[in-house]
């Protein structure tokens, strides 16, 4: 069983920026990947950015490129999400997931994440 325990959602104007935090406990943390979500108001849940605790090689939505960082700290279980230049396409709440251990590396679906945080609202006015 993982918990998760997404912070720092939040309102910010057209260009700022914010940091996510996911905190993660359970047990044998390091055999799961990691990923960010997010859901605009009636839409679907999309996938933002995708990593793991062991290799840390990150990958990304093309909508986030260049302006999203995906980060671990191990030391403290938790994954951040750095978003900057942010725009009102970026308004959704954000997911933090978790999936266990597998073959292949990118997992973009959300189906492929059996742990979700209760996500955090991130509102970007223009």
């Amino acid at each position: 069983q993982v918990q998760l325990v997404e912070s720092g959602g939040g309102l910010v104007q057209a260009g700022g920026s914010l940091r996510l935090s996911c905190a993660a406990s359970g047990r044998a943390l390091s055999y799961y990947y990691m990923g960010w979500f997010r859901q605009p108001p009636g839409k679907e849940r999309d996938f933002v950015a995708g990593v793991t605790w062991r290799a840390g090689r990150p990958y990304y939505a093309d909508s986030v490129k260049g302006r999203f960082t995906i980060s671990t700290d191990n030391a403290k279980n938790t994954v951040y999400l750095q978003m900057n230049t942010l725009n009102s396409e970026d308004t959704a709440v954000y997911y933090c997931a978790a999936g266990r251990w597998s073959t292949t590396y990118y997992h973009r679906a959300a189906a492929e994440y059996d742990y979700w945080g209760q996500g955090t609202q991130v509102t970007v006015s223009s």
